[in-house]
């Protein structure tokens, strides 16, 4: 009992004393406390999801009209601010030699039609001797065409021939064996063993080539040994590429002199320039064959029209003249109207800043014009919100220029499919046009917009907050009596003022707890 009157008598304890009691206090008084909870009654309503950007007016049609051509600039017909309708000339160039030519070709039109008319006489017999001749020649050139071709094909063997037989051949032992080996060292076995058998399969090749060319003649189906040729020749030089990269590659050595090296490569360049040679003399001669048969099936074909009878003939030639002509017209048509700027549009002018007499440039604008109505709006809807947004949904518009409290109704258009970035987020431009037409609505005004992206209606909402997720799981807590039991719910839509659809899980008149 002294004890303790001597350490009460010391400040420091009894200040530790006084504040265990309190403590001790607070958390007996705490605990008889009941706990209290915010909740809210399930009820019947609708929920609305929606995505609100901010885009501007545009009319749904505009465009920017320039000359196609440069000139002097004779006449205006339009100020801005006017009504256009569609079609309308807005401006003219001088255009005076141009409606000049087109009046003597309109001249020449009518003449050879005139002699289309007159036409009566047919084919003379000397213009079909004429045509037999002209038959002859490109028979005669296709036979000299023919002889250089199969000349050309026995030189391409030669040069092959020469090529691996002459200059290769002079690193390989027994090259024209069953086992042709590289009398050098390679840097590789593989490298070794596909020079080797590519070796033997070129030998193979020329002897089966040369066999084939021994019946070769003008008379052959020189379209089949072309084709042959190609193959060999392709084959030939991708074995001396093969060879030129190995022989590249060696260095001298007490076995292998440098200017043996250098014969190397001298041969192998020498057999590639061959080999290129000959091919691009191959593919010469195949173009002029195909253009000298076709020359002598263009003269056959031309002297039978001329034996069926002359008179179709010359009727078909002055068609032709007569369509010539007609082209002319349209030819100077065209080019006078590239002098004459018409409205695309019915619209108001909305810019024009030149003046008569003006020397004005090809594909400058010089005129602008907008629609009058259908009013559309751009806006760029964020990668979040896009798989909300589809075309038809409606949505609500205010503009800047008359408050937040004047409405227009408008509905989605178009969606583009591709992306736009725009400060290093994905967005994608979408269009939406006013539903009706209004004088107000000017072009350039900054549009806020709701889009209303779903809705359901009479069924069982609570707030977002009220929702707990766990591992992919939803849940609620219910209050029942001032004790909450904590029920699985499947949610539905999620609206954009924070209240939820819950299809399962609570019923109408539960209380949900949101905080505690």
């Amino acid at each position: 009992m002294t004890f303790i009157k001597n350490l009460l008598k010391k400040p420091v304890v009894i200040i530790a004393a006084v504040t265990l009691i309190v403590i001790i206090g607070y958390f007996s008084l705490s605990g008889s406390k009941a706990p209290v909870y915010n909740s809210v009654i399930v009820q019947k309503g609708s929920v609305v999801q929606g995505v609100s950007v901010t885009g501007r007016v545009k009319p749904s049609q505009s465009v920017d009209l320039a000359f196609e051509k440069g000139g002097k600039l004779a006449v205006i017909n339009v100020a801005v601010g006017d009504s256009v309708v569609s079609g309308q000339t807005l401006m003219r160039l001088e255009n005076g030699d141009l409606y000049a030519q087109l009046l003597g070709a309109r001249a020449n039109l009518k003449s050879q039609m005139a002699q289309l008319a007159e036409l009566k006489s047919g084919t003379r017999p000397e213009e079909i001797e004429i045509q037999k001749v002209k038959v002859a020649n490109a028979e005669l050139a296709l036979s000299d065409v023919k002889s250089g071709l199969v000349d050309t094909l026995q030189d391409a063997y030669v040069k092959s021939d020469d090529a691996i037989r002459n200059k290769v051949d002079q690193f390989f032992n027994n090259p024209r064996t069953s086992s042709p080996t590289i009398n050098f060292s390679a840097n590789s076995s593989q490298i070794k063993y596909d020079l080797e058998s590519s070796r033997l399969v070129i030998e193979s090749t020329l002897v089966s080539w040369n066999n084939s060319l021994a019946s070769l003649t003008v008379n052959s189906d020189l379209s089949l040994y072309i084709s042959n040729a190609k193959n060999n020749l392709a084959q030939i030089k991708s074995f001396l590429d093969e060879a030129s990269l190995s022989i590249n590659a060696l260095t001298a050595n007490s076995n292998l002199t440098q200017t043996t090296i250098d014969a190397w490569k001298a041969a192998v360049y020498a057999a590639r320039t061959n080999i290129g040679t000959a091919t691009t003399n191959l593919s010469t001669e195949e173009q002029s064959l195909n253009s000298a048969e076709s020359d002598v099936t263009l003269a056959k074909n031309e002297l039978i029209l001329d034996q069926a009878g002359t008179v179709p003939e010359q009727i078909l030639a002055q068609e032709a003249n007569v369509e010539k002509a007609q082209a002319n017209v349209t030819d100077y048509s065209a080019q006078l109207a590239k002098s004459i700027i018409r409205s695309p549009i019915n619209g108001i002018v909305t810019a024009q800043n030149t003046k008569v007499g003006e020397i004005v440039s090809a594909n400058t604008v010089v005129v602008s014009v907008i629609s009058k109505t259908k009013f559309e709006m751009e806006a760029s809807v964020a990668e979040a919100d896009i798989s909300k947004v589809k075309v038809g949904d409606f949505a609500s518009v205010t503009l800047d220029a008359y408050g937040g409290d004047v409405f227009f109704d408008a509905k989605v258009t178009a969606i583009d499919p591709a992306e736009t970035i725009i400060e290093g987020v994905a967005t994608y431009k979408t269009t939406l046009q006013f539903i009706s037409e209004d004088a107000r609505v000017k072009s350039g005004m900054t549009a806020n917009i709701d889009i209303n992206t779903a809705k359901v209606d009479n069924v069982l909402v609570v707030p977002q907050r009220a929702i707990i997720s766990k591992d992919g799981d939803k849940s609620v807590q219910i209050l029942i009596n001032n004790t909450v039991k904590e029920v699985p719910v499947k949610i539905g839509l999620r609206g954009s003022d924070g209240q939820v659809e819950i299809i399962t899980g609570v019923k109408e008149g539960d209380k949900v707890v949101i905080s505690q």
